[in-house]
């Protein structure tokens, strides 16, 4: 039986690739007769698949709540966005060159006609292209690992392209026959436009909760958890779960009015919501210094990391490196809450003991939580993560569902000891934050 999560990416792909699929439909044995019409045909097929493929990959920024639990969170659907997108730039950087190839084997002069006509339909594809190669390069891995508000800015303005290609597209009106292209065109271009209005419209005023700091603790050294207080409507979620946090108290060094993912570690069943927060960066840094009565706006839940309420739950693995045990100890305040038992064997990994965060409220969550067991692995003192390790911690581990959180170099490890140990992919469930 394919997974909710299958299903939804399997209908995302048809979406982008149906109007192509069209078009193919209305192909004839001309648009094959040798090699010059061949060329031409790919190049506006290139086009309508890159196209289709940047409005559905616009349609999937939209970051409404909820949205992203079927595709298995919000970095899996970003994933998903990414792919979409680079295939879009691909198609598209390939389209006015098939087009020229095919025109070639007229003349050189129509190639190059073809390439530098000044019709307006022309000028604009150009416009579009260039526009697009102007967003999207600086964030291939080429150019380096763009910085988190630069690639925010990027994605924001980058929906500029969009409409460019569209005025490209409508004003040769030859990319799909009749009114297939009004129909196609005009319903992927409502949806786009849903998607962006939502983003930086809708949920700039009515998405995003006001809270404010109401408890300020410092659980180790660079790392702050933050209590904070609904001042209107409290928001419900799950445990795993993240949101996005804004700071808006002047008095920061770094950071005001930017907003960046971090994961609850509140249960669910608390009146307030709790983060921890590790200084990371330049804004994780100046929230180490918030103080009580700070304000802040919240906007969430994402995430599907752990399964839904309802659900039949596995026996549990629970691996996680420094500030990646934010969701797991989300997930154990929950239990301990609602006094329920739950199979689960959580393997801490930290430097040393000074790193151990949370350390004696973790001991007595797990001694309250029947069927839990919690083990600690100090690098500095073991060495790397092992398999021997795993499997003296979770000697049943094939039964289990892995759940995997911290820094990128523990996570790939891990996944490898997994894999090699003989859990399957679909055993093995992850949450990095990769530019969200």
């Amino acid at each position: 039986m394919y997974s909710t999560r299958t299903l939804s990416h399997t209908a995302i792909w048809i979406t982008a690739l149906l109007p192509g699929l069209v078009a193919l439909g209305f192909l004839s044995d001309a648009d094959f007769s040798s090699a010059s019409s061949c060329l031409n045909t790919l190049g506006r097929l290139a086009g309508i698949w890159g196209l289709a493929l940047l409005l559905v990959a616009t349609m999937l920024c939209c970051r409404v709540p909820g949205f992203d639990v079927p595709f298995g969170g919000l970095t899996k659907l970003w994933k998903l966005h990414h792919r979409l997108g680079s295939l879009a730039f691909i198609l598209l950087l390939a389209h006015p060159i098939l087009l020229a190839l095919g025109a070639a084997g007229i003349s050189l002069q129509a190639s190059a006609a073809t390439l530098l006509s000044t019709q307006s339909a022309i000028i604009w594809g150009w416009v579009a292209l260039l526009a697009l190669m102007a967003f999207m390069a600086p964030t291939m891995s080429f150019f380096g690992e763009p910085k988190y508000q630069r690639w925010k800015l990027i994605h924001r303005i980058a929906g500029i392209t969009v409409t460019f290609a569209l005025i490209h597209t409508l004003m040769l009106n030859r990319a799909l026959p009749g009114h297939w292209s009004t129909i196609i065109w005009g319903l992927l271009t409502l949806l786009a436009l849903a998607a962006i209005s939502y983003r930086w419209l809708f949920s700039l005023w009515h998405a995003r909760q006001p809270y404010v700091v109401s408890k300020v603790e410092h659980p180790a050294n660079n790392v702050v958890e933050l209590s904070l207080e609904a001042r209107e409507r409290p928001l419900k979620y799950q445990a795993g779960q993240f949101v996005y946090l804004t700071p808006h108290d002047p008095a920061l060094a770094d950071g005001v009015g930017e907003e960046h993912p971090y994961t609850l570690s509140s249960s669910p069943l608390e009146k307030e919501l709790r983060i921890a927060i590790k200084a990371l960066g330049n804004a994780s840094r100046a929230l180490q210094n918030i103080t009580v009565g700070g304000k802040v706006t919240i906007e969430g839940p994402y995430g599907a990391f752990f399964p839904a309420p309802g659900q039949p739950h596995e026996p549990e693995l629970w691996i996680a490196g420094g500030i990646g045990i934010s969701p797991f100890l989300a997930r154990i305040r929950h239990y301990a809450h609602r006094q329920e038992p739950l199979d689960v064997r959580l393997v801490y990994c930290v430097q040393d003991e000074s790193r151990l965060l949370f350390g004696d409220e973790l001991k007595s969550l797990f001694a309250k939580v029947p069927g839990s067991r919690l083990h600690v692995h100090y690098y500095y003192r073991q060495g790397p993560l092992t398999a021997d390790f795993l499997a003296s911690c979770c000697p049943d581990l094939g039964v289990r569902t892995a759940y995997v959180c911290g820094p990128t170099p523990l996570m790939d490890l891990t996944e490898r000891l997994l894999k090699q140990a003989g859990v399957g992919p679909a055993k093995i469930v992850t949450e990095e934050f990769e530019l969200l």
